[in-house]
């Protein structure tokens, strides 16, 4: 097997970070033809700059400091640019606005084909089949400035793969998609890999989505090679070194007091089953839990669901919704009877109904193109609905998907003030330039900026909060938004990110084809469904509501100490 990546004692630092220390540091790596990489570590270890190294934008693009060895293909990243790799090299990197450059989405698949003159039917095929493959033929003909975020991060996918590269990037793949096209692009990849021979390094923070397509995990740690394990050895090192990048599975396991660490859910309830923790009813096919105490709940929801909806105070007839409660008497946000109808295009909004209250904590989940980002923008007063009426205690705050669109200066420190640094976890990186910072550290860079250092908002609207994000920020992220919260500022959330939710949402609203068709308490919409839900609670099935590893494994201890007095007895 020939190899296709070499890292031979390569170091990397980035324009005027010299005093600070390399990105990347003495990095030795060999990635093998036909191979499955995943990269693990938390947000600004350098698996960002892995990558981009890997595909000729370091130091060709952002310049700064090398030393050492790096070959891709057999070709001299110090002598082979960007243009001259991608006969070889397919990217993906965090931000698919910045990668798209053609009006419509047929144009954008085969722009790299025709860049190397390949012929016009040979073109057209290789659109067609990259369409399909990601789901997104019903696209090719729309403009791209018109797709959602995570039809955007499809399209500049399916731009990499038209060209079948020998070597595939792919920084945070799924962190836009839904869960459907998430488990999609992970089997797709899978395929590519084992019949097309395609050799893939993958970036993910959510590595319960992907580690059981991988053959290796590599671990970074301050621009060095921690771990380079199989999944399973890797899932024993992380729980003994690096806990916070333990799968979900893997620490409801291991805080059950079982092992060893499971690879994915089917591996899980193997554990499970086999350790008599695991019982299945011959009638109803579900698994049977005793109760266990403080298990009913998500880890961030309280005991007992908040007030939140109302459909309004007018005449008009309410449509009723899964999971619906009762009203509320103050308002911070309110969407009554909201409609989006682009002129000669279909209805984006359809007569939604929404009304938040002050300090409530809300996520607002969908699957790709449901209209999670324009209920956003409209709550904000960037798009105006075309019928229905949008009301605001306040100020709302609203954070985009692309922190990019933030930042105009040259130094973080520019970018926002030294106090909203320091609220996001930024403040040591005050003289580093926004555009080499992480995407992680760009969307906290970006938190920071909507913040500002005024009074909080009534109303913080945040889309797609936790793309590029390790768990401990994750987890900055919850306390941040609890803490406004708690100050009485209403959170509004879009995301794909079940783990995330559970954590900090009191409440869930499921948009499709435009309206709410679910809204109510996290742990009862997220209990029990197949996609839109918790890893955790695909392992248990949604028994007792249990959404977060902690929860989970107190199900399951019970159910061992009932089978040992059983036993006893």
């Amino acid at each position: 097997m020939s190899d296709v990546l070499v890292f031979d004692r390569f170091t990397y630092t980035y324009p005027g970070a010299e005093t600070a220390a390399p990105a990347l540091r003495d990095m030795t790596l060999t990635v093998g033809e036909g191979e499955f990489v995943v990269l693990a570590g938390s947000s600004g270890e350098g698996k960002s700059t892995l990558l981009r190294a890997a595909g000729g934008l370091v130091p060709h693009f952002h310049g700064g400091e090398v030393a050492g060895e790096l070959h891709v293909g057999g070709m001299d990243v110090r002598t082979h640019g960007p243009g001259e790799l991608a006969a070889v090299v397919g990217s993906l990197f965090q931000d698919p606005e910045t990668q798209v450059v053609m009006g419509t989405v047929r144009s954008e698949l085969a722009f790299a084909l025709e860049n190397r003159g390949e012929p016009a039917s040979a073109v057209a095929r290789a659109v067609e089949e990259a369409a399909l493959a990601l789901g997104i033929e019903h696209l090719l003909d729309r403009l791209t400035h018109e797709l959602s975020g995570g039809e955007l991060q499809r399209v500049a996918l399916g731009a990499a793969l038209a060209g079948r590269p020998q070597l595939l990037l792919l920084d945070e793949p799924t962190s836009q998609l839904d869960p459907v096209a998430g488990d999609e692009l992970i089997g797709l990849l899978r395929r590519l890999n084992e019949e097309w021979g395609t050799t893939i390094v993958l970036a993910e923070h959510r590595l319960e989505r992907c580690l059981s397509a991988a053959d290796r995990v590599v671990a970074l740690a301050a621009g060095r090679i921690a771990c380079d394990a199989a999944p399973r050895d890797f899932l024993a090192w992380a729980a003994d070194t690096a806990p916070a990048l333990q799968t979900p599975a893997a620490r409801l396991i291991a805080a059950a007091g079982l092992s060893p660490a499971p690879i994915g859910v089917k591996d899980a309830r193997a554990t499970l089953r086999a350790a008599g923790a695991l019982r299945t009813s011959a009638g109803d096919r579900q698994e049977q839990f005793p109760p266990a105490r403080g298990a009913s709940h998500a880890a961030g929801s309280p005991p007992s669901p908040p007030p939140s909806r109302h459909h309004g105070d007018d005449d008009s007839s309410p449509r009723r919704l899964p999971f619906g409660r009762r009203a509320t008497t103050a308002t911070a946000l309110r969407l009554a009877r909201v409609w989006l109808e682009p002129r000669d295009a279909r209805a984006i909004l359809r007569d939604v109904e929404l009304r938040i209250a002050p300090g409530e904590r809300v996520a607002l989940m969908g699957r790709n193109g449901a209209g999670k980002s324009t209920l956003l923008r409209i709550a904000a007063g960037l798009l105006k609905p075309t019928r229905g009426r949008v009301e605001a205690a306040g100020r709302v705050a609203l954070l985009l998907q692309n922190p990019n669109d933030y930042l105009v200066h040259d130094r973080v420190g520019d970018e926002a003030p030294a106090a909203a640094l320091a609220r996001v976890g930024l403040a040591d990186l005050a003289d580093r330039h926004p555009r080499d910072l992480s995407g992680g550290e760009r969307q906290r860079l970006a938190i920071a900026i909507v913040l500002g250092d005024g009074p909080p908002p009534a109303v913080l609207c945040l889309d797609e909060p936790t793309r590029g994000m390790d768990r401990a920020h994750k987890d900055d992220l919850v306390a941040l938004v609890s803490g406004l919260a708690d100050a009485g500022t209403a959170v509004l959330v879009a995301t794909h990110d079940p783990e995330f939710v559970a954590a900090f949402a009191q409440r869930v609203v499921l948009l499709g084809d435009g309206r709410p068709i679910a809204d109510g308490p996290t742990a009862e919409l997220l209990s029990g469904g197949w996609y839109f839900t918790t890893e955790t609670a695909r392992i248990l099935r949604g028994a007792g509501h249990a959404l977060d590893p902690d929860a989970g494994a107190a199900l399951v201890r019970a159910r061992l100490d009932a089978t040992a007095r059983a036993a006893s007895q």
